[in-house]
């Protein structure tokens, strides 16, 4: 454990800082008094948000090397925001290893997020590095909220995950996120079952899950597959990891007209709601921890921003790569993100 203390005013690089989440990275990395360092490929865009904020940009594309090097250069960290991430964690977590500084990002796409786990578990290890992939509203938080409910348990029968939107209005980066996945994955959907990840063939079940009232009962589309598949496994022996997400919900992110998020307050804030009730089982016992908030997106940015805070003053159980649950103190982590996650 560290200090919890640590130097204002750090330089922190935010790969991909112009888009939707990576604005609201930016923004949350000022209001917590680090200098974030905006970078990405396109010169117009950040340009336009590092005046906006007073920051300094630095151009760079994951093809360049060099560029990303430039880019990270005197930063304490690295966050990547950068979707589709299949291309971009590779370059950027390389670029992280050579300057000795952690790596986060805010994947949501499963294969990016099992590739990295796969590639880099060993060298990130050895290196003494930390890489937390998936540190957002989809992997980061339901793996947090499963190792909070699992306590003194050393092992599980089952985990569930279930998600109720309000509406689900996905911005740019998830649509392209979600094609990039599609064609990878073909028609296949992942499950995690039997402690392994099968690639299934078919509709995945629609079935009813029990929200905490005043939600009630909802229809939800079971092993509707998020990056908590992939994250909870890593760590935790649990054999059974599904995630369900309300019917309204993944109607809205499947139609191709369905708007992107609009503003709703000075923040940039959607309206949008969301409610993550994470239980597991263990021989016939139930354990639960439920969270609620506003706007999945804007969500990322104090979940991202308190990992690095966590990172870079010791707060860590972990070395290599490791997902939220494993790199963190669960409980004390979900506390110290109010007002913005909150008990149900």
């Amino acid at each position: 454990m560290g200090s919890g203390q640590r130097e204002p005013g750090q330089p922190v690089a935010v790969f991909g800082a112009y888009g939707h989440t990576g604005r609201f990275v930016v923004a949350e990395l000022a209001a917590r008094g680090f200098v974030p360092v905006p970078s990405g490929r396109n010169a117009k865009a950040l340009e336009e948000l590092a005046e906006e904020h007073g920051l300094e940009s630095r151009t760079a594309s994951v093809e360049d090397p060099a560029s990303l090097d430039r880019a990270l250069a005197g930063t304490v960290a690295v966050i990547n925001c950068a979707g589709p991430f299949a291309s971009t964690t590779g370059p950027v977590i390389e670029a992280a290893l050579r300057a000795g500084i952690p790596y986060l990002d805010v994947a949501a796409e499963l294969e990016a997020n099992l590739d990295t786990f796969g590639l880099y578990r060993e060298r990130a290890r050895e290196a003494g590095a930390v890489i937390v992939p998936a540190m957002a509203f989809f992997g980061g938080l339901g793996d947090l909220l499963v190792t909070a409910a699992m306590g003194d348990w050393a092992e599980a029968d089952e985990a569930h995950i279930a998600y109720a939107l309000s509406s689900w209005h996905p911005t740019p980066g998830t649509r392209l996120s979600g094609a990039v996945s599609r064609e990878r994955r073909g028609d296949h959907r992942l499950r995690y079952s039997g402690g392994q990840w099968e690639r299934l063939t078919g509709q995945a079940p629609t079935t009813q899950w029990a929200f905490p009232e005043p939600m009630g009962t909802r229809q939800v589309i079971g092993e509707f597959t998020m990056a908590d598949v992939i994250t909870v496994p890593q760590h935790l022996s649990i054999p059974e990891v599904t995630t369900y997400m309300t019917v309204e919900a993944v109607r809205d992110v499947a139609a191709p007209h369905t708007p992107a998020p609009a503003a709703a307050d000075e923040s940039g804030r959607s309206d949008q709601t969301f409610l993550v009730d994470a239980v597991v089982r263990a021989g016939g016992a139930e354990r639960r921890v439920t969270a609620v908030g506003q706007d999945i997106y804007a969500v990322t940015a104090p979940l991202v921003v308190e990992a690095l805070e966590r990172v870079l003053t010791g707060r860590t159980k972990a070395v290599g790569v490791a997902s939220a649950g494993e790199m963190f103190d669960a409980p004390d982590f979900l506390r110290a993100l109010a007002p913005h996650i909150t008990p149900a």
